[in-house]
């Protein structure tokens, strides 16, 4: 297979490079924890060529990369796009930086919904998994996370507006950092304790900030075991989540929400989706790498410069 570009996942935490062929498929991949949190002194171009020299100088392919490698705290800030958006229109808007004499790396922008009336959204990255991810017109994508997203998909296929939810950066907060945390042992998954916790969220998310201080008291009172704290927590977080966005969007019992993202995460999401009465469908692997390949499509960005 002919190598066609260079597909960059390149986040807070970690770095994926893939070296995608003429036709869209993954000729290799690799990973590294060099995420844009973890490059010191903005060193970007030394951590890219880490794991991908190699591509870089023997193929002169453009790259295209998405994630916060575009934010501020990146290696260049790429301008935030208004939805409605397609990777048509990501295309026309790509943030371009000269890596070598031969390779340019195309950044995918990120995307902005509301207004200052109301408020702001912003993502980086999950945009081009939805765009790769394959899903049908009218749909509710649930991307689980630091920052969970729920994105709405319109009638012909545009990201129409979305929302954030602190849901993964609470957890991490509340269990390292505040007081919930001193009686947690960690190590041991309880599946049961998610559910009941999950429960508890779904009922009372309109008392969100009441109804977490439960993953002290239950065990106070005995309720929930030191090695269960952590789950119950996560599935009153998961739940409130879950119960203010179907609050908030007005999503039907008969709409279907694809979940896209980490393996673990989706299970929970899917089992609390399940306790408010939704059915959900997980999205095929690789989705970024696609929305990667729509995107340079788009572009015209189709195959390696000739050596």
């Amino acid at each position: 297979m002919k190598p066609s570009f260079i597909s960059l996942d390149w986040g807070t935490s970690s770095l994926r490079a893939v070296l995608v062929s003429e036709e869209g498929a993954i000729i290799e991949a690799r990973s590294a924890p060099g995420g844009v949190m973890a490059v010191k002194d903005r060193q970007f171009q030394a951590s890219l060529y880490a794991i991908c020299s190699d591509w870089i100088e023997n193929c002169g392919c453009p790259i295209v990369a998405s994630g916060m490698i575009g934010s501020r705290q990146g290696w260049v800030e790429a301008p935030y796009l208004d939805c409605p958006a397609t990777p048509a229109t990501a295309a026309q808007a790509l943030t371009t930086l000269r890596i070598s004499e031969r390779v340019d790396m195309h950044i995918v922008p990120g995307l902005r919904c509301g207004s200052k009336t109301t408020m702001y959204d912003v993502m980086r990255g999950e945009e081009t998994q939805i765009w790769g991810a394959d899903v049908s017109p009218d749909s509710v994508c649930v991307l689980p996370g630091t920052h969970s997203k729920w994105v709405f998909v319109d009638e012909h296929l545009r990201i129409k507006r979305f929302a954030t939810y602190l849901t993964g950066e609470l957890y991490g907060l509340l269990t390292k950092h505040g007081i919930l945390g001193r009686l947690m042992e960690f190590g041991d998954s309880d599946r049961e304790a998610f559910a009941r916790g999950a429960t508890l969220g779904l009922k009372h998310s309109a008392q969100a900030s009441h109804v977490l201080f439960a993953a002290r008291t239950a065990a106070l009172m005995g309720e929930v075991h030191p090695a269960g704290l952590p789950d119950y927590l996560s599935g009153i977080l998961i739940g409130v989540e879950v119960a203010s966005a179907l609050a908030a969007e007005n999503v039907s019992g008969d709409q279907r929400i694809i979940l896209i993202g980490d393996d673990d995460l989706c299970c929970r999401y899917e089992e609390v989706l399940q306790l408010a009465g939704l059915k959900s469908d997980r999205a095929a692997d690789g989705a970024t790498v696609q929305g990667h390949v729509r995107v340079a499509r788009e572009a015209g960005i189709l195959a390696c410069e000739s050596a």
